[in-house]
C-alpha cells in the first residue's frame, strides 16, 4: 500500500508560544510531529507539509491576525519537523520536480491546501492508496486537508494525538464529519508501529 503523510501547518507562528497565531499547547505536539515525519522518511513514505506563505497585506488578514508572512521566522517550520531532502512548491505557476524529495513543502495563502494548484498533480504523481493526516488546527486547516483527501476516494487516517484544536466543539464536529465521510482515526503509536 502506497502511503503519503500529510503534515498540516506545523509552523513557528502556530506551534510556538511566541508565534503570531499560537495554538495553546501546540509545542507539545512537536515531538510527535517529528516522530511521524522521521518514521515516514525511514520507510520511504513521502511527507507533504502544507504551509502558509502570506504576503504582508494578504487578504486572509481581514479574518485573522497577520501570521506566517513569507520569509519570516514565524513562517518557517520548526527544525525538528523538517526532513533532509525537501522541495518547496509555491502556489505560483511553474514546473516543480518532486522526485527524490522526502518532504514536499506545499505553500498556500488560504486555509485550504487544495487552493495550491499543484496539489492535484502531486497527489496523482505520488499515487497513494492511503493518507495519514496530522497538525494544526483540527477545525480549520486539518479539516480542509482531511476532507479534501477523502474526496480522492483513498483511505484517510487522522492521527488524533498529533492534532490540536482551538474550539473543542468545532473540532468534535470536524471529526464527526470526517468519520461520516469514511475517514479513520489512529494514533502516533499505531502509525509508527506498522
Amino acid at each position: 500500500m502506497q502511503t503519503v503523510f500529510f503534515d498540516v501547518d506545523t509552523q513557528n507562528d502556530f506551534m510556538l508560544p511566541a508565534g503570531a497565531l499560537y495554538v495553546p499547547g501546540a509545542e507539545r505536539l512537536l515531538p510527535k510531529i517529528a516522530r511521524l515525519n522521521r518514521y515516514a522518511a525511514s520507510r520511504g513514505i513521502p511527507v507533504i507539509s502544507d504551509t502558509d506563505a502570506h504576503t504582508e497585506d494578504d487578504p486572509e488578514f481581514r479574518n485573522w491576525p497577520p501570521h506566517c508572512v513569507a520569509g519570516t521566522l514565524g513562517q518557517q517550520k520548526p527544525p525538528e519537523t523538517l526532513l533532509d531532502r525537501r522541495v518547496v512548491i509555491p502556489s505560483t505557476p511553474g514546473e516543480y520536480a518532486i522526485e527524490g524529495a522526502e518532504q514536499i513543502i506545499l505553500e498556500k495563502q488560504t486555509l485550504d491546501c487544495f487552493t495550491n494548484p499543484h496539489l492535484p498533480a502531486i497527489l496523482e504523481q505520488l499515487n497513494a492508496d492511503r493518507y495519514v493526516v496530522y497538525g494544526v488546527v483540527t477545525e480549520y486547516c486539518v479539516r480542509f486537508a482531511a476532507l479534501g483527501l477523502l474526496k480522492t476516494g483513498k483511505r484517510v487516517e487522522l492521527v488524533t494525538d498529533a492534532i490540536l484544536s482551538l474550539k473543542e466543539d468545532d473540532a468534535a464536529r470536524t471529526i464527526e464529519e470526517f468519520l461520516a465521510g469514511g475517514g479513520k482515526l489512529t494514533t502516533v503509536e499505531q502509525v509508527c508501529s506498522e
